[in-house]
C-alpha cells in the first residue's frame, strides 16, 4: 500500500468501539497501567505525623486507601463472598458499614450492594483508618552520605520499608520525612528486630553495581550477637539447611528439605552467663543466623521467636522440636498472647483469623500478613528494588507474584479526622473513627527493652567500600543485663 504523498494527511486509526452492554450488564473500564516501582514523596510523608512517648516512636492514626485489581479466583464471586472467605480480619458487619459510609469503591464508584458479582479487571479501593505499631524512639544514625550511597545504623524494631502493618514507622519513611532522603534504592535488608549497617543506593546505576556483587557473593557481612550460655571457644561452622515454617508469623527451622546455607561463628567473650559471638553468614537465608544459633543450642538471649519455651525443653537445640509445624506455631502464638506481646511478632489477634497464607510470599517477620492482595490489609511489600530473597541476610518481604497492587497510595482525608503536625501525647478524639475496630481497643505498649534484640549488623564490605557501625553496648565484654 502506497504511503501518503506530500501534503497528504495520514488517516488516523479508528477508535475501538465499545462493546454494547447487555441489559443489566455492568461496565468494567480497561485496567490502568500500574507503576513499575514505588516512590514516596511529600504527599505520602504528609499522611500523618509522629509523636514520642515512653521511649517509643508512635504514628497518629490516619486514613489510607488500599487498592487492588480483581484476582482471577474472585471472578464470578460476589464481593460479600470474597470478604467472608478471604478477608476475615474484619466481620462482615464492618464491610457493610464501610460500604454505607462510601469507603468501598468498585471502579471508583461507591459500592452499594456487597452482592455485586466481580468481573475480570474490576478495580477495588478500600479506605481504612490505619494504626501502626510503635517502634523504638532511638534515632536512625546516618553513617555515610555521598553522591552514591546512604548508609545508616538501623535501630532494632524498625522495618526497612513499608510492609505488613508498618508504613510511616519504617526506615524509608523516617529518612524521607526527617532527613529529606527520598527515592533511595534498597540494596539489602535486615530483619525488623535486627539493628546495624543498612545500605541504600541513590541511583539505579549504583544499585545495580552493588547488586552484582551481592549476586556473585562478593559482599562480606559481619554480625555480632549475644547468645545464651558458654559458646565454644573454637570456630564453629554450621551448614544446616533452613526451611520456612510460616510466612505469616515469620518462623523458620532446620530441615533436610530446606535450602542450603553456611554460617561461621567465633566467640568474642563470655561473662559467665552469656557469650558475645561474631557471625559471618556465607549465604543469606531468612533468619539464618538466628536459626543456626538455636540449632547449636545457643539462641540469641532475647530472640522473641527462637528462644521461646514453645520449642520444647531444649528450645530447638539439634533440631529437636517434637511438635508438628502447626503445633509449634500455635504454641508460639499462645506464649506471646499470654505475655500480651503479639505485637513483638508484628501481628494482631485479627491477623490470626485472616486468610490462609500465600506460599508465593517469601518470608520475614516483617511480612506479618498473608501476602494476598488484600484491599483491607496491606500487601507484603512494595515491588521497587526488591532483591532475590536468597541474597538477603535477614530478608524482609519479597514481592508477591500473585499480586497486582498499587497499595502504596496517598491517604484520603475523611470525616473529622484532622491530624495536626507537632502534637504530642495520646490520640485525640479527632483521631478516632466510628468504624475502626482498632480505635476501640486499648493495647499494652511494648517497653523499649522489648523492642531490642541482641543481633547487630556490624560491617559490610564490598569491592570498593567498607561500612562499619559501633559495637552495641550489649556486646561489650563487661556488659551485664
Amino acid at each position: 500500500e502506497a504511503a501518503p504523498g506530500p501534503g497528504e494527511k495520514e488517516e488516523a486509526a479508528p477508535a475501538p468501539k465499545k462493546r454494547r452492554l447487555a441489559a443489566g450488564e455492568r461496565y468494567v473500564p480497561p485496567p490502568r497501567k500500574l507503576s513499575t516501582g514505588v516512590s514516596f514523596g511529600a504527599a505520602h510523608f504528609a499522611e500523618t505525623s509522629y509523636y514520642f512517648e515512653g521511649g517509643l516512636r508512635k504514628v497518629r492514626p490516619y486514613y489510607f486507601d488500599f487498592r487492588t485489581y480483581c484476582k482471577g479466583r474472585w471472578v464470578g464471586r460476589s464481593l460479600l463472598h470474597v470478604f467472608s472467605t478471604e478477608f476475615r480480619a474484619q466481620p462482615l458487619a464492618y464491610y457493610r458499614a464501610a460500604a454505607r459510609a462510601g469507603r468501598l469503591r468498585l471502579n471508583e464508584e461507591p459500592v452499594r450492594d456487597l452482592d455485586v458479582v466481580l468481573k475480570n479487571n474490576d478495580f477495588l479501593r478500600n479506605t481504612v483508618h490505619r494504626h501502626e505499631p510503635p517502634v523504638t524512639a532511638q534515632p536512625i544514625q546516618i553513617l555515610v552520605e555521598d553522591n552514591e550511597m546512604v548508609v545508616v545504623d538501623k535501630p532494632s524494631s524498625l522495618p526497612v520499608h513499608p510492609c505488613g502493618r508498618f508504613r510511616h514507622n519504617t526506615v524509608i519513611f523516617i529518612l524521607g520525612k526527617e532527613h529529606d532522603l527520598k527515592e533511595l534504592h534498597t540494596i539489602h535488608r535486615l530483619d525488623r528486630m535486627t539493628s546495624g549497617v543498612l545500605m541504600f543506593a541513590k541511583t539505579t546505576e549504583v544499585s545495580k553495581r552493588i547488586d552484582e556483587q551481592v549476586r556473585e557473593r562478593q559482599l562480606e557481612k559481619e554480625y555480632v550477637c549475644r547468645v545464651v550460655g558458654e559458646f565454644p571457644e573454637h570456630e564453629v561452622v554450621c551448614e544446616e539447611p533452613i526451611l520456612v515454617v510460616s510466612y505469616k508469623v515469620g518462623v523458620c527451622r532446620v530441615d533436610p528439605k530446606g535450602k542450603p546455607c553456611i554460617t561461621i561463628f567465633q566467640r568474642l567473650s563470655y561473662n559467665g552467663k552469656t557469650s558475645v559471638v561474631k557471625c559471618l553468614p556465607r549465604t543469606g537465608r531468612t533468619h539464618q543466623i538466628r536459626v543456626h544459633l538455636q540449632y547449636l543450642g545457643h539462641p540469641i538471649v532475647n530472640d522473641p521467636i527462637y528462644n521461646m519455651e514453645a520449642w520444647g525443653p531444649d528450645r530447638g537445640k539439634g533440631g529437636k522440636i517434637d511438635k508438628t509445624d502447626e503445633e509449634l506455631l500455635k504454641a508460639l502464638v499462645e506464649e506471646h498472647r499470654s505475655k500480651q506481646s503479639l505485637d513483638i511478632l508484628g501481628i494482631l489477634e485479627e491477623d490470626l483469623n485472616s486468610s490462609a497464607e500465600n506460599k508465593d510470599c517469601g518470608n520475614s517477620s516483617d511480612c506479618t500478613k498473608s501476602a494476598q492482595a488484600d484491599p483491607i490489609n496491606e500487601n507484603s511489600c512494595p515491588a521497587k528494588d526488591t532483591k532475590d530473597l536468597e541474597r538477603n541476610d535477614t530478608a524482609a518481604c519479597p514481592p508477591n507474584s500473585d499480586t497486582n497492587l498499587e497499595t502504596l497510595e496517598k491517604n484520603k482525608e475523611l470525616g473529622s479526622c484532622e491530624i495536626q503536625d507537632g502534637q504530642t501525647g495520646e490520640k485525640s478524639s479527632e483521631e478516632k473513627d466510628p468504624l475502626c475496630v482498632e480505635c476501640k481497643i486499648t493495647r499494652r505498649d511494648p517497653s523499649p527493652k522489648e523492642l531490642v534484640m541482641y543481633l547487630h549488623a556490624l560491617r559490610y564490605k564490598g569491592a570498593e567500600f567498607e561500612y562499619c557501625s559501633k559495637m552495641p553496648e550489649w556486646a561489650m565484654e563487661d556488659w551485664e543485663e
